[in-house]
């Protein structure tokens, strides 16, 4: 595995991320201001809002980006704090689980010389993926916490 380094400033760091699923586009701001944005793909049902564990659905609204996971099945993870008490709400509603360890992560390890072609489609089963590379610089610009928006 390529381990990618950079050495990013204090200043350098994003205070918000904003996930637009509909472009498959992740932005990350700083002030207002748009410093760097990637290609991610989604869960393998992309479309709507994250209701229950199992529906391979991406959530979508206002979170925070709260831990970063160095050691994942993939390669690095910084978890996003889905579900919240509304999530939890709906889907006990319906009788079922809201599930939850939804991550912004890069590829599974040992399946890294696939990433060209599996950026192509949505193939997690509810996380954002980006390549090693641009999991590695993410990585570099995020503390944490840091709010994220993930819109349809």
């Amino acid at each position: 595995m390529t381990l990618f380094t950079f050495n990013t400033k204090a200043e350098d760091l994003a205070d918000k991320v904003l996930v637009e699923k509909s472009k498959n586009k992740m932005t990350l701001f700083k002030k207002g201001k748009e410093i760097e944005n990637y290609h991610v793909v989604f869960g393998g049902n992309p479309v709507g809002h994250k209701e229950q564990e199992g529906d391979q659905r991406t959530p979508e609204g206002k979170y925070v980006l709260d831990f970063k996971k160095p050691n994942s099945a993939y390669f690095k993870a910084i978890h996003i704090s889905y579900p919240n008490a509304q999530d939890v709400a709906r889907a006990k509603s319906k009788g079922k689980s809201a599930g939850g360890d939804i991550m912004i992560h890069g590829q599974k390890n040992g399946f890294e010389t696939l990433q060209t072609q599996t950026q192509k489609f949505n193939w997690t089963i509810g996380c954002i993926a980006l390549t090693n590379e641009d999991m590695d610089s993410f990585w570099n610009k995020i503390k944490t916490p840091t709010n994220i928006e993930i819109r349809p």
